[in-house]
């Protein structure tokens, strides 16, 4: 024990004197202004025993030393910005200079196989052909059409379910677990190319939700990887097991597509017969070559891992922005009533029986408001995902260097004061008139928010997700009364998990407002 000790102060004191050392480089460099080492320990032991959050530490350090700050996380500085013109500077003017990411760190290298995926690749030539291969095959307006038929079968699903589980709890549902199952039957849809029952929908999903618990709690392999990966090995032997049942599950729908695709593109004979093939992710990706690997096709375990990114990133998200907009529209009486007159005017000639139709939602701007500020005011992420520098930059007149991790704290844009009346206040008006009717999400002429991020790492899948969150809110709102339960308020309070969700789930009472 006394070893250990030894080795671990030995240890804190290696990391003190390195910051301290950065950190008085850091102030001849001109780089963003940086707390001094002591304050930033005292933090730490604030959040390690104190149990205050990360972004409250960081608020308070941004408040005191300003929109754009310098943390010595490493031997390259970490900077964190919380400024709409800083990032727009950053992330749009200076784009191809802040659209790579930090290199993989040691857990993420030995419990992931492949090295392809979109989210982390580095800015080039591989991670430019994944990203065109989705945003051209998958996420283009015209193959998002071809699954509007999906859309419809999966919000049937949850409507079943919501009204399964009303039926069984005198009117009352705890809405989430019925969000996320939609939209992973919705995702794995456009993933193989076929609907999945239910008990292999909760499988998949499972054995993802697994796979992102356990890599989460292999962060303790980036100290000291020699020692620790040792020291945690049953940690990460248990992650791996983990990863294997996820691909047992993935590669025999990888191969049914793959079979699927050969025979039946061997049989259609004109090319109008080729056009109505709908194309899935999978499909997609057995087609890809790597031209900077001699022209060699993406192996199965890339497939998968390509395919298990594509889940979990469209999954938590939009499961978690519907949940908090829904929420919001508990909350807010008069703004679900609103919302309801429009959507009614909008099906006006369409059956009492019907779902809003996806050509039905363009008639629709305050739905569009609502959308807007629920992803305004609860994204379902606070910060980025980190970008990487690839050359020295000045930005503001600060200096971020070469090789910087650099960390958007993106809520603090959306609640911004100088851009928003009463940012904390649920408004979706404010998105009807001048102060953000303009509002460009790309944050390519201004950021006021990016919930997607903005410049060339923008989320892809931001088109999709707003058409998923307009269609299913729309169609929620017309076949139910969303109210809250008698004697309980709703909580708005978060909690991060793989997303920033609702520490209490919300529960709500669901009274059909016509048959189905």
């Amino acid at each position: 024990m006394e070893m250990w000790l030894l080795i671990f102060f030995s240890l804190v004191l290696s990391v003190v004197l390195v910051a301290l050392l950065l950190e008085h480089g850091a102030r001849n460099r001109g780089l963003p202004p940086c707390p001094p080492i002591v304050e930033i320990l005292g933090k730490y032991l604030c959040l390690r025993w104190f149990l205050l959050k990360p972004e409250d530490v960081l608020r308070e350090l941004h408040a005191r030393y300003g929109p754009i700050i310098t943390l010595h996380l490493g031997l390259q500085p970490t900077i964190f910005i919380a400024d709409r013109t800083f990032a727009h500077k950053a992330l749009v003017e200076h784009g191809a200079a802040f659209s790579d990411r930090p290199a993989p760190t040691p857990s993420f290298r030995l419990f992931n196989g492949s090295r392809h995926f979109i989210f982390s690749s580095a800015y080039g030539p591989i991670w430019r052909l994944l990203r065109r291969n989705l945003t051209s095959e998958i996420l283009h307006p015209a193959r998002v059409k071809l699954y509007a038929g999906g859309r419809a079968w999966v919000l049937g699903v949850l409507t079943q379910h919501l009204r399964s589980e009303a039926d069984s709890h005198d009117g009352v549902v705890v809405p989430i677990e019925s969000f996320q199952f939609a939209v992973f039957c919705l995702l794995s849809l456009m993933c193989f190319g076929k609907k999945l029952d239910d008990k292999a929908v909760r499988d998949i999903k499972d054995a993802q939700r697994s796979l992102l618990l356990y890599a989460s709690k292999l962060h303790v392999l980036n100290f000291a990887p020699c020692l620790s990966r040792h020291l945690f090995r049953n940690r990460l032997k248990t992650a791996m097991e983990a990863r294997e049942r996820r691909t047992q599950l993935f590669l025999p729908l990888i191969e049914a597509r793959r079979q699927y695709k050969q025979q039946h593109l061997q049989k259609m004979t004109s090319s109008k017969e080729k056009e109505r093939f709908v194309v899935s992710y999978v499909d997609s990706l057995l087609d890809i070559q790597l031209p900077e690997e001699g022209g060699r096709k993406l192996s199965d375990n890339e497939v998968t891992s390509l395919c298990s990114e594509f889940l979990n990133g469209g999954t938590d998200t939009t499961s978690t922005a519907l949940q908090w907009i829904m929420a919001s529209l508990v909350k807010h009486q008069v703004v679900q009533a609103k919302l309801r007159e429009e959507i009614e005017r909008a099906a006006a000639g369409s059956g009492e029986e019907e779902d809003i139709k996806e050509e039905d939602l363009q008639k629709m701007p305050y739905l569009k408001a609502v959308i807007m500020e629920g992803l305004r005011r609860h994204p379902p992420a606070h910060f980025l995902l980190p970008h990487a520098v690839t050359e020295d930059v000045n930005v503001c007149g600060y200096l971020i260097p070469r090789e910087a991790t650099v960390n958007f704290f993106l809520a603090e844009m959306n609640w911004d004061e100088k851009a928003w009346e009463e940012p904390m206040e649920f408004k979706p008006e404010r998105f009807l008139g001048i102060e953000g009717g303009a509002v460009d999400l790309t944050g390519s002429r201004e950021i006021k928010m990016m919930p997607f991020g903005a410049g060339r790492r923008i989320c892809p899948g931001l088109g999709l997700a707003l058409l998923h969150l307009q269609y299913f809110v729309a169609n929620l709102v017309r076949r139910f009364e969303w109210k809250a339960v008698e004697g309980e308020e709703v909580d708005l309070s978060e909690k991060v998990e793989f997303a920033v969700v609702m520490k209490n789930p919300l529960r709500a009472r669901v009274i059909p407002r016509r048959k189905t």
